[in-house]
C-alpha cells in the first residue's frame, strides 16, 4: 500500500543500553560462540547478533551493552535479556539482573499532506532549513523532547524519544501545529488521520512528566534566594 495520502507512524530502531556490574572475559564468548564478532584492534564491543528479535547487541568487557534494531521498546529489553539467558546457559558467568534503560527510539512518519518546508521555517521555533545542503527541516520540539525531520512530501522522521507513546504525542502535536498555521495542505475533502493513542499510555506519559518536572522545580535552587544571599 502507497503511503500517499496517508497518515501512519512506523517505529524503525530502538536502541537499548544494559549494565550488568561485572567484568564479562570476551574472549571466553568468543570461544564458546564463534559466530559472534570481535576486532578488538578496531573496536573493543563484541557484536552479538540474534535472529530473533532480529538485533545486534554490543557487548562490553565493562559489562555495559548497547542493543539496535528492535521494532519496539518491548521488543529491545527481551532481546537484552535473550543474549544474557543464552551466554549464561554456555557457560559464560553472569551475575545478577541488568539494568535496561532505552536510549533512543527512531519512528518514520507522513501525515498524508503537504509541508511548506520555507513557511516552516518562521511558523515554528528551534528549527534549521538549508534545502542547498539537505532537503529536510530539522525541527526541535521542547516537549516532548524529540527532533523530527520534516521534508515537503509530509514525510518525517523523529529521533530522541525515550518512550514509543512520546513519537506518538509528538507526531500528533506537530500535525495540529502545521494545521493551526496552514504550513500542511491536504488532496481532496478528508483529511488523513493518524491512529489514536491509546489512552492508558497517555495518562501514564501525563504523569510521568508531571512527576519530571516537580522534580526539577525541587532540585532548581531559586535563583531569587541566590541573588539575595
Amino acid at each position: 500500500m502507497s503511503d500517499k495520502g496517508r497518515a501512519f507512524i512506523n517505529i524503525e530502531n530502538v536502541v537499548a543500553s544494559a549494565t550488568l556490574k561485572q567484568q564479562i572475559d570476551l574472549n571466553a564468548i568468543v570461544r564458546v560462540f564463534p559466530g559472534v564478532e570481535y576486532r578488538p584492534e578496531q573496536f573493543p564491543g563484541l557484536v552479538y547478533r540474534l535472529k530473533k528479535p532480529k538485533t545486534a547487541t554490543l557487548i562490553f568487557s565493562s559489562g555495559k551493552m548497547v542493543c539496535t534494531g528492535a521494532k519496539s521498546e518491548r521488543q529491545a529489553r527481551k532481546a537484552v535479556l535473550k543474549v544474557i539467558d543464552e551466554l549464561k546457559r554456555d557457560g559464560i558467568v553472569i551475575l545478577g539482573k541488568p539494568e535496561i534503560t532505552i536510549q533512543n527510539i527512531v519512528a518514520s512518519a507522513g501525515l498524508g499532506g503537504y509541508i511548506d518546508l520555507e513557511k516552516a521555517t518562521y511558523g515554528l521555533k528551534k528549527t534549521m532549513y538549508e534545502p542547498e545542503q539537505f532537503p529536510g527541516l530539522i525541527y526541535r520540539m521542547d516537549e516532548p523532547k524529540v527532533v523530527i525531520l520534516l521534508f515537503a512530501s509530509g514525510k518525517l522522521v523523529c529521533t530522541g524519544a525515550k518512550r514509543e507513546i512520546q513519537v506518538g504525542i509528538a507526531v500528533n502535536k506537530l500535525q495540529q501545529i502545521l494545521e493551526a498555521k496552514s504550513l500542511i495542505t491536504y488532496e481532496g475533502t478528508e483529511k488523513p488521520r493518524l491512529p489514536p493513542l491509546p489512552e492508558k499510555e497517555l495518562e501514564k506519559e501525563r504523569v510521568k512528566v508531571e512527576q519530571a518536572k516537580s522534580k526539577q522545580e525541587k532540585e532548581t535552587p531559586d535563583k531569587k534566594d541566590e541573588d539575595e544571599d
